[in-house]
């Protein structure tokens, strides 16, 4: 794993997290729109579960999922941000924090720190090499 892929981390799971965020949201306005038919049909004695019951336990399901997530995100953000302060260089630091532990554009960085954006570019490769990243699993 590279340095580049290492950082890349905390934004591909801050943006599950968000994803099932948002299927959680979607499941409790399906779970509220939940309504009872009344017909004058005897009912099928083996059709013994809810549309609302089933989504009230994917609802359970994701957010423990959620919650699982983002623990994992903290801790390695925790791990990336000592990563980062190992480095010696203090504009390599504001531009790698900005960039992973932030996600800000690169247009947003180049802002931020007064550059243009093929400088930020240039920076940021040199930011990278000068990173001591932890070995993970391949």
């Amino acid at each position: 794993m590279t340095a580049k892929e290492y950082l890349s981390q905390a934004y591909r799971l801050d943006q599950r997290i968000n994803s099932k965020l948002e299927q959680v949201a979607s499941l409790n306005e399906l779970a509220t729109k939940c309504t009872s038919t009344l017909t004058g049909m005897p009912r099928n004695p083996n059709h013994g579960t809810s549309t609302m019951a089933d989504a009230v336990a994917k609802i359970v399901d994701l957010q423990a999922e959620i919650n699982c997530d983002i623990d994992h995100l903290v801790d390695l953000k925790r791990d990336m941000v000592r990563a980062i302060k190992a480095v010696d260089n203090t504009e390599y630091q504001t531009l790698l924090e900005l960039r992973y532990l932030c996600f800000k554009t690169w247009e947003q960085i180049a802002v931020d720190m007064g550059y243009n954006v093929r400088h930020v570019y240039r920076l940021h490769d040199e930011a990278v090499n000068s990173l001591m990243f932890p070995q993970t699993q391949q």
